[in-house]
């Protein structure tokens, strides 16, 4: 294996590729299957608070090499962005996914919003009826750049979602596998397995059947408490009922879990992964976290529910490639954490905590300046985007009414008793990229580390904390996250293999070092400069898994 990527490597560095040196780490014992795991909106707190009921998958994770201190650096928390950073090890400053979707003034449609996940040329669509693509995404994956020495590895994506399956397979993923309307399926570009295709016959029948309420484990009942939201919507008390054939209750359920490993693990035998001469990359990321945490909170028994089976179901991944005797390694982080519904955090502990001022919006913001400007109402609306982050000038302006325009809302959204930092978009090209102790970054530093010119916003905004973006509450959407605050930005790293000693480090490390840690694990040596990360040394003693 050893000459295969040393061959590789010089192919690819004639060719300009590559670095000519160093190209490879020259180390022994590569695992053939490098797991990645994905659980979304797990925070470090929630890691911290479940840690002592675990006995299964989890439980094996965290007798391995733990970090419980991980850091995303941007400010931006949601789904694409996190799961952007972690197979890449890039900043979204550096890979190009400032957030789940951004306004694009350049492009024909109406709206100007591009999803994260999206080829926005396909005829006929838009961002809400799309065709799935990972053209977006500006630097390569760990499983690509695994390929790029060893032809033969195979680079594998699942998820509950098509963004994070496409943001930590790539653009030339072998195989990507996501939820979309009752069944697990791919990108137009390729062609399901039939491994796939069986697990969707076995799914159909429970997701058509009408499903009972779930148990509660004894550790969760002391969350059973009904806490109203509005005034016909209440959570606290749900065991994940549901109707036949509810789409979104199903996703909303530790069922999407279950099944998402299902297929990852039809995946390895059918695709032979880690069973072969090369390494190869699983990517699996369970969605049911974050679709519960939206739905219900994360304080809730509903999340204890959640998190007794998330933890079942990584034990039954983990027995299924034990049984099959791989030689694999595992990470598991999250994209992000989360925040509670603050009805909640008011009743225990927090009286300031509440929802986003429901005028804090592009639409809002920008009538009240036009009016303070006395703009002419024929003129377009000045402000695209908000509630919170990203408010762009609108382009269709005169230039002299842009520079106006950008001057009062930056004043105006200073204002909002909830805001906490207003950047433009000048200052924060201008700032440099951060460094240093990631607990220790600024405001600034955070929104930068989420600043790409050409997507972000020419105005971004920060909330404070424990302010939720969410201004009235509907079924699914009651709790969120996407803030600069630690709640939001602080999650585990877990690492497992086979043999390797177990240890806690508790100082903050960053999620961007997963890339390069489990690179130098495969062997596979990232030119210096084309990542943001550093390699973490997962030996426990004197030896080190980042030397080569």
């Amino acid at each position: 294996m050893k000459s295969l990527r040393t061959l590789g490597a010089a192919v690819l560095a004639s060719l300009g590729l590559i670095a000519a040196a160093p190209a490879l780490a020259e180390e022994e014992g590569a695992p053939k299957l490098i797991v990645a795991v994905v659980v979304d909106q797990f925070s470090a707190d929630q890691f911290a608070q479940y840690r002592q009921h675990y006995t299964g998958g989890l439980r094996r994770l965290s007798e391995g090499v733990v970090f419980p201190s991980g850091y995303h650096g941007q400010a931006a928390t949601e789904t694409c962005p996190g799961h952007g950073a972690i197979m890449t090890g890039a900043n979204p400053a550096r890979s190009g996914i400032i957030a789940n979707s951004w306004i694009d003034q350049r492009i024909g449609r109406a709206d100007k919003v591009v999803y994260c996940a999206e080829d926005e040329t396909a005829a006929g669509s838009d961002h809400q009826h799309y065709v799935e693509s990972a053209r977006h995404l500006l630097v390569p994956t760990l499983g690509e750049r695994i390929r790029a020495v060893e032809p033969a590895s195979r680079n594998v994506a699942v998820s509950g979602k098509d963004r994070a399956a496409l943001m930590l397979g790539g653009k030339t993923a072998d195989a990507v596998y996501f939820w979309k309307r009752g069944r697990f399926t791919t990108t137009p570009e390729r062609t399901s397995a039939q491994a796939v295709a069986e697990v969707n016959s076995r799914l159909a029948p429970e997701f058509a059947a009408p499903a009972q309420a779930m148990a509660v484990p004894e550790w969760c009942r002391h969350l059973e408490r009904e806490i109203p939201v509005t005034g016909t919507l209440s959570v606290g008390t749900g065991h994940f009922a549901r109707a036949g054939g509810a789409d979104g209750a199903f996703r909303t359920s530790p069922a999407l879990d279950r099944w998402t490993i299902e297929v990852a693990e039809k995946l390895v035998e059918a695709m032979r992964l880690g069973q072969d001469e090369a390494t190869d990359v699983l990517n699996v990321s369970l969605s049911a976290n974050d679709y519960v945490g939206h739905a219900f909170g994360n304080q809730g028994v509903e999340m204890c529910i959640q998190q007794a089976a998330l933890d079942r179901s990584l034990g039954g991944l983990f027995d299924f490639l034990d049984a099959k005797g791989i030689d694999y390694a595992v990470v598991l982080t999250a994209d992000h954490g989360g925040h509670d519904i603050p009805e909640r955090i008011d009743m225990q502990g927090d009286p300031a905590a509440g929802r986003i001022d429901p005028q804090l919006n592009a639409r809002d913001v920008g009538a009240a300046i036009a009016a303070e400007l006395g703009l002419d109402p024929a003129l377009p609306a000045p402000l695209l985007g908000g509630p919170a982050g990203d408010y762009h000038v609108n382009r269709g302006l005169p230039a002299e009414v842009q520079a106006r325009v950008k001057a009062a809302a930056i004043k105006r959204l200073g204002a909002f008793p909830q805001v906490a930092a207003v950047f433009d978009a000048d200052e924060l090209a201008a700032h440099p990229v951060p460094s240093g102790p990631v607990d220790e970054w600024s405001l600034e530093d955070r929104a930068r580390a989420s600043f790409y010119a050409p997507r972000s916003g020419d105005i971004v905004v920060l909330l404070k904390q424990a302010v939720t973006p969410i201004a009235r509450p509907v079924p699914g959407a009651v709790a969120t996250h996407g803030s600069p605050w630690d709640y939001d930005r602080r999650v585990p790293i877990l690492f497992w293999r086979k043999g390797l000693a177990g240890f806690e480090q508790p100082l903050p490390v960053r999620v961007v070092d997963i890339a390069p840690t489990l690179a130098a694990l495969a062997g596979v040596a990232i030119p210096e400069g084309e990542v943001d990360g550093r390699c973490l040394d997962l030996d426990a003693g004197p030896a080190s898994t980042c030397s080569p």
